[in-house]
């Protein structure tokens, strides 16, 4: 008589009851089940916007107002152009602005522009430290922007060394974790590597792991990270969304879009593209969105506020810009043809994400409404707990059903075989 064929529990057990799936592979979730679901990690915010919009002066008026300790040692470039320069500006940039927060609170900056001659603020880590932009554009015979792409993704093959830096750094010797301790011994051994191509990759992370993990200072509030002024470079490539990933399985991390307001003053098509931009990094990177109304020492950034909360507001500007284009602004589409449809439309579609963008007005250059983004971005915070961390674990666990029915169809497809081959 033949046997019947039957699936073992483990394979028939639904996703849903496997508790322990998504903190298994989740290192946010791993690391507070550890410590009983205490909630002591740092915010990450990257930094990102159109070239120009002001991301590294914001990134330095942010680390003014955190009170980051400079790295031991003034920074010194790879390629030997930036040492000097940043030498002499030490002084000035020990000085504190006018407008410098009075908070405590302790921060860690990194570096992701290999491009940058200049960086006015102290990066703990600097991917300029890894690799040479130079260096690859001469061996690949790149031009600039494809030299960037090629120091990201060579960064981005470094980049658990970088996490596990990080989180050493928030969390002290432990990592946070039971398996820390494996990745403090990767980090500690091993040789300065180069990559075939000549790209020199010197494995300072080492010695800066070792200057962290020594470090007696407070833990973390926030990871500031700066990317590369081409938003293209970091936000559509593959080590883009590698970084992105990595950092917001790890901690709750909030993307703050920085945006060129007195562009925006200039043209509302310039607002129009600003906010679509937004809208596809949101749609691909899932994370909390801060928009950052820069340089408001120039131009105010109320009425930006208003055409995102008021529908009727943003439709009169429109018509205001469209009126009284003169055939050589930015405006000269009209008010009747199919481009000036599209932005209305495009506008009646957006109403909705503004609902769920945060938005602050700063300036750079001056610290105004610095203290307010740091409130926003707790806000953000908290969003990213009870959206992007539920969908992460509603992601696995739903991969977990499916690899689970397809161990059920191939048992059954198994079954039925041998029943057809008279062996059941």
């Amino acid at each position: 008589m033949a046997t019947p064929f039957s699936l073992s529990e483990e394979d028939l057990r639904p996703a849903a009851l496997d508790s322990d799936a998504a903190a298994e592979k989740i290192p946010i979730l791993r690391r507070r089940a550890a410590n009983d679901g205490a909630k002591n990690d740092p915010t990450c915010v990257i930094v990102v916007g159109m070239a120009g919009s002001g991301k590294t002066t914001l990134m330095a008026q942010l680390q003014r107002s955190l009170n980051l300790k400079a790295r031991d040692g003034a920074h010194s470039d790879d390629g030997g152009s930036v040492g000097e320069e940043e030498d002499d500006e030490d002084d000035d940039e020990k000085k504190p602005p006018a407008a410098e927060s009075t908070s405590s609170r302790a921060g860690y900056a990194i570096n992701l522009d290999p491009a940058a001659k200049y960086v006015p603020f102290q990066s703990s880590i600097d991917i300029r430290d890894t690799v040479d932009y130079l260096e690859v554009m001469r061996q690949h015979k790149l031009g600039p922007n494809g030299a960037i792409l090629t120091c990201l993704n060579l960064f981005a093959t470094k980049f658990d060394q970088v996490m596990d830096i990080l989180e050493r750094r928030a969390f002290g010797a432990d990592g946070g974790d039971e398996e820390s301790g494996d990745a403090k011994e990767r980090d500690g051994v091993g040789e300065p590597t180069k990559s075939e191509e000549g790209a020199e990759m010197n494995g300072n992370e080492n010695d800066t792991t070792t200057t962290n993990a020594q470090s007696t200072e407070a833990a973390l509030d926030y990871i500031l990270v700066d990317t590369p002024g081409q938003i293209e470079a970091f936000t559509w490539s593959a080590s883009g969304s590698i970084v992105t990933s990595a950092l917001a399985t790890a901690f709750p991390t909030v993307l703050a879009f920085v945006v060129d307001t007195p562009r925006c003053a200039a043209s509302v098509h310039t607002f129009m593209s600003n906010m679509l931009y937004a809208c596809s990094m949101l749609y691909r990177a899932k994370l909390p969105m801060v928009v950052v109304l820069n340089k408001t020492d120039v131009v105010g950034a109320d009425f930006v506020k208003e055409w995102m909360e008021d529908y009727d507001s943003f439709q009169e500007a429109l018509d205001e810009a469209s009126s009284s284009g003169n055939g050589h602004s930015d405006e000269m589409a009209g008010g009747s043809g199919y481009y000036s449809s599209l932005t209305r439309s495009l506008s009646l579609v957006l109403d909705e994400l503004y609902n769920h963008l945060h938005k602050v007005g700063v300036s750079a250059a001056t610290g105004d409404g610095v203290d307010e983004f740091w409130e926003v971005v707790q806000r953000a915070a908290a969003e990213y707990e009870d959206g992007y961390l539920v969908d992460l674990k509603n992601r696995i666990e739903e991969q977990k059903a499916k690899e689970r029915a397809m161990q059920r169809a191939g048992a059954r497809r198994l079954a039925r075989d041998l029943q057809e081959d008279g062996k059941l």
